[in-house]
């Protein structure tokens, strides 16, 4: 049976626990064939591990796409994206070439930092991919963004918002809480418009979760490849970033990094 193919349109993260390399470590450990189209690079200043993103041009993401694009794929997902061009490129490649299994990441910071990088990608965002998109992944503070609802603090909140992200025209919605949501579970929250599903595990106390949100995606991404519904596919997404968190190591004194390998390690 050929193998499943995945594309990520997303940044590059310099120090391997986020962005593509987080993508294509969690499709390595999905059995499916990654692909990478980068919108951007991320380096850090090792002195203070403050952020610097370095944009590609919107010509060369499209040169990335069509190449990916030709060779067919079965899945792919969005991260940071870097500007309403490339938003409004990819909403429309995954239109003109009718892209199913599309999993879009609302990547709107950089973990370690609390400034929006661009508001008006919010916007496109709003505006163009999610309408496209099969399910998209918000934490707390994205899905306040998309539904415009500011701070999200409990659970009554989160399923307020993901009915407003839903109406944008994104098929599923799930609201990331995770250990910051003021509950006494990690919970994150499943809506298809239909019913609500609650996903709650124990909380971990760990700083080593650097590349959790990419890698939570991306499991989504690669489940939904080899066919997975989607309820399921975000069920085990769940089960397998929680591994990864669990089994996370610290890199330096500012950031520790999930273990992308962890659940096929343990399982």
């Amino acid at each position: 049976m050929p193998m499943k193919k995945t594309l990520t349109l997303a940044g590059s993260d310099s120090s391997g626990g986020a962005g593509i390399q987080a993508d294509l470590k969690t499709f390595q450990e999905h059995n499916v064939y990654g692909m990478t189209a980068l919108t951007s690079i991320v380096t850090m200043v090792p002195e203070t591990w403050t952020h610097q993103v370095t944009a590609i041009d919107v010509n060369l993401v499209e040169n990335q796409l069509d190449t990916i694009l030709s060779l067919g794929i079965d899945a792919m997902k969005t991260g940071m994206l870097g500007s309403v061009d490339i938003i409004e490129l990819g909403a429309h490649k995954i239109k003109k070439n009718n892209l199913t299994n599309v999993v879009v990441d609302p990547v709107m910071v950089c973990k370690g930092d609390d400034e929006i990088l661009q508001p008006e990608n919010t916007v496109a965002l709003r505006e163009h991919l999610l309408p496209v998109a099969t399910i998209t992944t918000p934490n707390l503070f994205e899905a306040g963004q998309l539904a415009q609802t500011g701070p999200i603090t409990n659970l009554e909140q989160m399923k307020e918002a993901a009915k407003i992200i839903l109406d944008l025209g994104v098929k599923n919605v799930v609201i990331k809480g995770g250990s910051a949501l003021n509950h006494d579970k990690a919970v994150d929250l499943f809506y298809d418009g239909h019913e609500f599903l609650v996903l709650e595990k124990e909380k971990l106390e760990t700083n080593n979760n650097h590349g959790a949100g990419c890698t939570f995606a991306a499991a989504i991404t690669a489940n939904l490849a080899q066919g997975k519904p989607i309820k399921e596919a975000v069920i085990h997404a769940k089960d397998f970033v929680y591994a990864a968190i669990q089994a996370g190591f610290k890199l330096n004194q500012f950031v520790g990094s999930v273990n992308h390998g962890a659940w096929n390690q343990v399982k």
